[in-house]
């Protein structure tokens, strides 16, 4: 009954709980929580939300990981490759920021929560071995590229354009630099300098904490942000007005596009539901697809020739300022469009900030089931809870092995999906384990899962009581803070470690790389054409394994005699080695080196094959090995095997091989077998009598 009470609800195991050890919980939670908050409204912007939802995915979901997963100091919540992964997943159907995104992203938080559990409550752990580690360490790599890279319109306060390629995405953000708004890049370097500062000079201070206080008391004191709406009439340059005016259309052609695709999705549901013809919603859909398509990359254009366009204040007329093109030499700061609308203009002369958050709870509320963009996402969904899985796995396993616990990856899976699942309802998305607040956690002394329940209540008081006050908080702060969390993860010496030890292994990791860059924003992409090489090539060993023939050293033992160029075993046996089960996959490998060693020692009257590496044998190794008795036995020469394990040779006497080899000819280990091969070629040596002069 206790067993099955501690599987229900895991976290009996924390009690009963001591003084100290609730002391040391409430310390490391409120540590966590000061890396939290911000940590989670950077994440939220990675993820293309607004900074609320950070929190909203810091709060619930921290408190359900906690209480069902295994490991007590696995600290669930907003992580920068999830997020990241959410964004990019997304964006072929809906805009960054929009309502229809808000409802995507907590539709695929719901969607990662299911896969987990299910994988969880199935004990499908073990489908992570399907992911070797350079694969992993590939993917890592270039997605800390791809997350780091990725902010640099915010580093730089640009318009990030929207061709669908992370690469020429980046190009034209590097290719913005004449433009970018300098006390932004200010603001960005000195939190990285501040941060990596801290980390090594005072690791023990939250320095995400302090630069995000720090930053907001500077913006709020300088006047950092700067916002003016006026009117389109009070641009008085033509051709910049009808330019930003242009945006305006652009945008509004595109949201009536993109709210007519919501309305025909469910609609084209409901008459495949009803088995009514479709063809002509569905090729209207499709027409639809392609002029969204067609116009995001109009908008993403305009706006960025519109930030070309730099504006200058002059003095305010009757009707209010007036804006003209800026020449050289003019004063005061460089006003430049943040948006349009067809009556109004909004001017921006400083840099972006959070702005308004909403304060309260999140609210209970139904995931939307959009079940015309559910099918193309499960992909996504899929490597997205593996990804979070291994993420929060290696985690959870070094802090075990630290505490010298058991660690119990299926329920560390069943805890993942229900904080994802539980989140979703009250509008999170997608989170996982994070290594950054696990380590803090670790190093603040946290005893039990408590610290993170505190931590979540940090967020919680936050939400409540603090959001008013980081209303001039500098995006270029949040993208710093990212940036330096993901740059921490890149380790390419790692990659090439796995090349030198195995090339195979290299090869994977390497692909894995690149091909993630490439195909970036889709990640998944990267991460599948890994796995896929690593199985491929795992199979190519499996189906041509290593053999060889084996010689005598000087030593009198054994070793291959082509690769340590030593002399055969015997004049009349040769000795084969063999690293590989005998299965369907490997027997025709098998038969070849078999072959190829009679046919190098033409007088061998006996074949020992050194059994000790086969682990297994199947109904094709049985059929071959029977096949080959019969061709040597014809040849005038003996199989024999040596070193075979009970499972194989268990498996060779139910199927009555053992009586067809001969037990005289199965031999419990090599030594054995050479004595045996060598006596019965003695007698024969000494019968060959000397020649004469």
């Amino acid at each position: 009954m206790k067993d099955l009470l501690h599987r229900l609800f895991p976290f009996l195991a924390w009690f009963p709980m001591s003084p100290a050890g609730v002391r040391a919980d409430v310390l490391a939670g409120l540590s966590v929580a000061m890396v939290l908050v911000p940590q989670s409204m950077a994440y939220a912007t990675l993820a293309g939300l607004p900074v609320v939802y950070g929190l909203y995915a810091a709060a619930l979901p921290v408190v359900i990981g906690s209480l069902w997963g295994s490991s007590r100091f696995l600290h669930t919540g907003p992580v920068a490759m999830l997020s990241l992964l959410s964004a990019a997943s997304l964006a072929p159907f809906a805009v960054a920021g929009t309502d229809y995104f808000i409802q995507l992203s907590i539709l695929l938080a719901l969607m990662v929560g299911l896969m987990r559990l299910f994988l969880g409550l199935f004990r499908l752990g073990i489908i992570m071995n399907f992911v070797s580690n350079p694969v992993m360490v590939g993917f890592t790599n270039a997605a800390a590229l791809i997350i780091g890279l990725s902010l640099l319109n915010t580093f730089f306060d640009v318009p990030k354009p929207n061709t669908g390629a992370f690469l020429t995405d980046f190009l034209g953000v590097v290719g913005q630099l004449p433009f970018a708004h300098w006390p932004t890049v200010a603001f960005g370097v000195g939190t990285l300098v501040a941060l990596v500062g801290m980390s090594r000079v005072l690791p023990r201070l939250p320095g995400v904490l302090v630069v995000v206080v720090l930053g907001t008391l500077i913006s709020a004191l300088t006047g950092f942000e700067q916002n003016e709406t006026v009117n389109p009439e009070a641009i008085a340059t033509e051709e910049v007005r009808e330019l930003f005016l242009e945006v305006a259309r652009t945008r509004n052609e595109l949201d009536e596009i993109s709210t007519e695709i919501g309305e025909i999705g469910p609609e084209l549901k409901r008459a495949e539901d009803l088995g009514s013809d479709t063809a002509e919603l569905a090729v209207r859909l499709a027409r639809l697809r392609v002029d969204e398509a067609r116009l995001k990359k109009r908008l993403s254009d305009l706006r960025i020739e519109a930030h070309r366009h730099a504006l200058t204040r002059e003095a305010a007329a009757e009707d209010g300022p007036v804006f003209r093109a800026r020449e050289e030499g003019d004063a005061g700061p460089a006003w430049r469009l943040v948006r349009a609308e067809p009556d109004s203009i909004k001017l921006s002369g400083g840099g972006r900030v959070v702005g308004n958050i909403p304060q309260g709870l999140p609210a209970f509320q139904l995931p939307v089931l959009d079940w015309n963009v559910i099918p193309a996402l499960l992909p996504a969904a899929f490597v997205m809870a593996l990804i979070g899985f291994m993420e929060a796995t290696s985690i959870s396993r070094a802090l075990a092995a630290q505490r010298r616990e058991k660690l119990n990856a299926n329920q560390e899976l069943v805890g993942q999906g229900l904080a994802n699942i539980v989140g979703s309802f009250f509008q999170s998305y997608t989170v996982s384990g994070s290594f950054s607040r696990s380590a803090v956690a670790a190093r603040s002394g946290a005893q039990s899962g408590l610290f993170a329940i505190i931590s979540a209540a940090g967020v919680l008081v936050t939400m409540l009581l603090l959001t008013p006050y980081l209303y001039h908080l500098p995006l270029a702060v949040l993208a710093a803070i990212v940036m330096s969390a993901v740059f921490g993860l890149l380790n390419f010496p790692a990659l090439f470690e796995a090349w030198k030890i195995h090339r195979a292994d290299g090869a994977a990791g390497l692909l894995t790389f690149v091909v993630t860059l490439y195909m970036a924003p889709d990640l998944a992409m990267g991460v599948i054409v890994g796995v896929v090489l690593a199985t491929l090539l795992f199979l190519m060993g499996t189906v041509r394994p290593r053999s060889e023939i084996q010689g005598l050293q000087p030593d009198g033992s054994l070793a291959g005699a082509i690769s340590h160029e030593l002399r055969p075993a015997g004049e009349d046996f040769v000795v084969l080695r063999f690293d590989a089960s005998l299965v369907f996959m490997s027997v025709a490998h098998f038969e070849e080196a078999v072959m190829d060693a009679v046919a190098r020692n033409p007088n061998a009257r006996a074949l020992l094959v050194i059994g000790t590496s086969i682990n297994r044998i199947d109904a094709s190794g049985i059929d071959k090995v029977r096949s080959l008795l019969t061709d040597l036995k014809a040849a005038d020469c003996t199989l024999m095997f040596s070193g075979l394990k009970k499972p194989v040779r268990e498996a060779m006497e139910r199927a009555g091989l053992l009586d067809e080899i001969g037990h005289e000819n199965v031999l419990p280990n090599k030594a054995v077998a050479l004595e045996i091969l060598r006596h019965k070629e003695a007698p024969k040596a000494a019968r060959v009598e000397p020649t004469s002069d």
